[in-house]
């Protein structure tokens, strides 16, 4: 709404610029004094005959062509954007100007031209453009003190929409003190003028409604930025001057929701009166379509995450309906930019309404689902490297398979059985196959088709990759080969996210990420390496072994890196090098010492955020569960390296030493917890050593050693030497008694 606004002072300025030009004729000064009242009143048919006759007085002026292309724009209620655009574009070319080459105040005559392209820009959602020119015409704009205020409520506007709310704060203090001058002098002139009255109880609600929305302005700041001490005084200050009007309380929503208190930003949604609102036609904002979507965004927090794709359908069925009406009302023109207002052209939240459906459906389970909704995401927000990490992850979910092993445990036989046949003496048992390595995904077709497919992941996570900022990993490969070269790969690190971001005087760089928040410089590494560790995953799903080991190691070499990302970066570099071959280096990687810390990890801004919201923790935890199929703590996670451990030996014909490490697995965690894989090994190991009986044995109670229940605690936890006792007795391996490296 706050750009409507700035429109209208901007072109008021433009009448205003031609009235007080000095050297005109009279006739021009009140030909230019009837066309601003015939435009301020409305009356643009009059505005226009003005114009003309103005035009014909002075040819040569071109801001008399453009106020002429605005009135006629705002005849036809301002549904000519794209002609205005081009008018004003041409008018560009005629002054020769450009945005690069403005560089003092002779060039602000001009500046109106400017704004109106900014205003165009703007409403384009071409935000870049917009912001340039804009910062351009505030460095010479400040002594105009009105076309000022509307150039920064513009930018204030385009700081927020690309998350950068430290400048809009900057801003928005510059605004506030042009409202308290202007409040001044307003009042000293207010005696030497007869029609002080009228004007001063106009002013004075120019001057409460700017108050207003500069209130809420800085609520949106203090929420991106995360204040909530900050956001909670202005808060009051918004409710206090706007009243319980639907912004205003989607706002206090908006901070609760930040706060945890997901029940009170519910109740604060319901409670704002959506019929009320102007509509879309004049505001530009479908209010159903963003209660929706509120709702949506508080269930997902909440963990419940059904109702929570529920009411992102609604909200895209408002959304699809809101824009049937403008598609009605524009009569077919609204894809280019023609035939509704320049207001309506931001309604269209299709494209972050799927982002959100997206990730939900993701959660609940659904990867195919999730993928068709983030596919259309892409097609528009493609520079988002955690969309296409998000893309990647529906691929691997479909491929996945629910196996019962991972959601429920290891059943009776399942997994490990695949069939009898025959019978009595001739009584066979045939054992499933769990090689589900270099399966082809695609039936031929090509990988860069968007479906759902191991190789469409490979391109989306390369894609992803691509687009993090290269600096950093160059720096960690010149400076992998000397010893003492981690200091200057942090400092290259955060030279590069700053090169990236481009805000060089800022403290807290970021990347943008359209339609989610940009990223931090701690966000960034975090999604770097979950994009490493994915890529590792496919590319052995693939049989891609090398480019596997090579993702892992990237992966292992990043300084912040979470425990269970240590955990899976091992795993994979091991698998990868057993596929090569390379079992001695594998072993390396299979040391239960690796294993300090599982936990899923959370960034140290998470960490800030939640410690002020000091509420409500494990229900923001809610969303977010660790997979069945995971380990759940330290000693879990070692027992699954000695699994693979065993496994490693056993290539090697070490088979001793592979009973040894399934011994020592299988008393770290319980029965039902043994993976079928372990269970095949053991069966392996005993028919190597023509131990057929005990092979059948484990196959039928489906346990790894039917002997470990009756060992007494006390030989468990007694540490042996590393020889033979017995061939099923439980070994505890020496260096788990020693201190956890750090």
């Amino acid at each position: 709404m706050s750009d409507n606004s700035a429109a209208e002072q901007g072109t008021e300025g433009k009448h205003e610029s031609n009235t007080s030009t000095s050297g005109v004729a009279d006739q021009e000064k009140e030909l230019a004094t009837d066309a601003f009242r015939a435009f301020s009143s409305g009356n643009y048919d009059t505005c226009l005959q003005h114009l003309t006759s103005l035009q014909e007085v002075n040819k040569d002026d071109y801001k008399i062509a453009m106020n002429k292309a605005i009135a006629e724009f705002y005849k036809s209620g301002q549904t000519t954007t794209v002609t205005l655009k081009q008018i004003l574009a041409a008018m560009k070319k005629q002054v020769h100007a450009a945005v690069e080459e403005i560089d003092g105040l002779d060039d602000v005559e001009n500046s109106f031209l400017y704004y109106n392209q900014a205003i165009i820009h703007y409403h384009m959602r071409q935000y870049t453009e917009a912001i340039t020119i804009g910062e351009k015409l505030y460095q010479f704009l400040e002594p105009f003190e009105k076309f000022a205020q509307a150039v920064c409520f513009l930018l204030v506007d385009l700081y927020l929409l690309t998350f950068q709310p430290e400048k809009a704060l900057h801003l928005i203090a510059v605004l506030e003190k042009l409202t308290i001058q202007g409040n001044n002098k307003n009042g000293k002139n207010e005696g030497a003028n007869k029609e002080g009255s009228n004007q001063k109880a106009e002013y004075i609600a120019m001057i409460e409604a700017a108050k207003s929305k500069i209130h809420q302005y800085k609520v949106r700041a203090y929420i991106q930025m995360k204040s909530l001490k900050t956001c909670k005084r202005e808060i009051k200050s918004v409710m206090n001057t706007a009243g319980n009007s639907a912004p205003s309380l989607f706002l206090k929503s908006n901070f609760e929701y930040l706060r945890g208190n997901y029940r009170k930003a519910v109740k604060l949604l319901n409670s704002s009166n959506i019929a009320e609102h102007p509509g879309v036609m004049k505001t530009g904002e479908c209010v159903r379509c963003m209660f929706w979507n509120n709702l949506g965004c508080i269930h997902f927090s909440m963990g419940k995450h059904n109702l929570g794709i529920f009411y992102f359908k609604k909200a895209l069925q408002e959304n699809d309906h809101t824009c049937s009406q403008l598609a009605a009302s524009g009569a077919g023109q609204a894809k280019k930019f023609s035939g509704i207002p320049m207001c309506t052209l931001l309604a269209n939240k299709r494209y972050e309404l799927l982002y959100n459906c997206g990730i939900q459906l993701l959660h609940i389970g659904r990867p195919l689902a999730a993928f068709e909704c983030l596919i259309e995401a892409v097609q528009v927000y493609h520079s988002n490297p955690r969309l296409w990490l998000r893309l990647a992850e529906c691929c691997v979910a479909a491929n996945k398979g629910t196996s019962e092993q991972e959601t429920k445990g290891l059943p009776s036989k399942k997994g490990i059985v695949q069939s009898i046949v025959g019978q009595g003496y001739h009584r066979k048992i045939i054992l499933a196959s769990q090689s589900t390595q270099n399966t082809v995904y695609n039936d031929g077709q090509s990988a860069a088709i968007p479906v759902a497919s191991m190789e469409f992941a490979a391109i989306c996570l390369r894609n992803a990759l691509l687009l993090l900022p290269e600096d950093q990993q160059e720096a960690k490969s010149e400076n992998g080969s000397k010893n003492s070269s981690q200091s200057g790969s942090v400092e290259s690190s955060s030279e590069g996210s700053e090169a990236c971001s481009g805000k060089g005087h800022e403290g807290d760089k970021f990347i943008p990420s359209p339609p989610s928040s940009p990223l931090r410089k701690q966000e960034l590494e975090n999604l770097r390496c979950s994009i490493l560790a994915c890529s590792a995953y496919v590319a052995l799903a693939l049989g891609d072994s090398l480019l596997a080991l090579n993702h892992a190691e990237k992966l292992l070499q990043q300084l912040k890196l979470s425990g269970s990302l240590k955990f899976l970066g091992h795993l994979y570099a091991a698998e990868a090098l057993i596929s090569l071959d390379r079992i001695s280096d594998a072993i390396s990687h299979l040391n239960p010492e690796n294993v300090t810390d599982v936990s899923l990890g959370i960034s140290s801004n998470e960490q800030d955020q939640g410690s002020d919201k000091g509420e409500n923790e494990p229900m923001e935890s809610s969303g977010k569960q660790t997979p069945l199929c995971y380990p759940n703590s330290v000693m879990a996670a070692r027992a699954m390296m000695l699994f693979n451990l065993g496994s490693a030996y056993c290539l090697r014909s070490e088979y001793e030493k592979a009973r040894k490490c399934l011994h020592q697995a299988a008393s770290m965690v319980q029965t039902k917890e043994i993976p079928p894989e372990a269970i095949l090994l053991a069966v392996y190991l005993e028919l190597q050593n023509g131990n057929t009986q005990l092979a059948l044995q484990i196959i039928k109670r489906n346990q790894l050693l039917p002997s470990i229940k009756t060992l007494s605690p006390d030989v468990r936890k007694k540490p042996a030497a590393f020889q033979p006792v017995q061939p099923i007795q439980p070994i505890q391996m020496p260096a788990f008694t020693t201190v956890q490296r750090k």
